[in-house]
């Protein structure tokens, strides 16, 4: 076999490890924004309230579950950004199996790289909350806004183009970290690279090929980062 028709032949086997790459990305992704902007927003104004003794049952447990709360997410996040992505995974895959729950690899490796995601995101978004000058929510309350009009339609919008940096340095790095679930034979392109490998031995050319695979799929998406970057910045003149 010539070296064309086997880059060739490769690529074809590339290629569709890296559709099962962009499906966990985008998946992860997805569970990592909400994760990171429902504790983030928990953590910026859960914590602001101060207890009275002049309120009621139903303020005292407002107060409480917000408490319960915010430590719960503090313990999540931390033990979330402690752990090496690795160990998360084998214990997810191969930890929960022992105790009578097995998860399919691509569900396990979505649902660890989701969890570290989340606690990432949530001290990202929980800065982006805390730049917004507090004067703001509160104008809106006393306009008549309900709290979650607020966040969405003050809150939101300026929090987006704080945060928006760091959230496409994720996204990207997410994207290359995508490459250890093959250790727990999640599909995705490195573990078809080392089925290739296995079979062929032609390493070189493989681990060539997948580089320029994941250079090509993180340069247009480091491009279409920086190109909401602008937007967002246009939108804040």
């Amino acid at each position: 076999m010539t070296l064309t028709e086997k880059i060739e032949l490769y690529s074809i086997t590339l290629v569709k490890g890296a559709g099962w790459t962009v499906s966990i990305t985008l998946l992860t992704f997805c569970i990592a924004v909400v994760l990171g902007l429902l504790f983030g927003a928990v953590k910026a104004y859960g914590g602001k309230q101060t207890y009275s003794s002049t309120f009621t049952l139903k303020e005292t447990l407002s107060y409480v579950l917000a408490r319960i709360a915010i430590i719960a997410i503090n313990i999540y996040v931390e033990v979330f950004r402690g752990l090496p992505a690795l160990a998360v995974l084998f214990i997810l895959y191969f930890g929960l199996a022992n105790v009578g729950i097995r998860l399919e690899p691509f569900t396990a490796a979505v649902m660890g790289l989701g969890l570290i995601g989340g606690a990432m995101l949530t001290e990202v978004f929980r800065a982006g909350f805390g730049a917004i000058h507090g004067g703001q929510r509160e104008a809106a309350l006393a306009v008549g806004m309900t709290p979650l009009g607020a966040l969405q339609h003050i809150i939101l919008p300026q929090t987006w183009r704080v945060t928006l940096p760091p959230i496409a340095n994720y996204a990207i790095g997410l994207l290359k970290d995508t490459a250890i679930v093959s250790a727990i034979a999640a599909p995705e392109i490195m573990f078809f690279a080392r089925n290739l490998v296995t079979r062929t031995f032609d390493t070189e050319i493989i681990y060539i090929l997948v580089a320029i695979l994941y250079f090509c799929l993180s340069f247009p998406l480091a491009r279409l980062a920086d190109r909401f970057e602008a937007k967002a910045l246009e939108g804040a003149r």
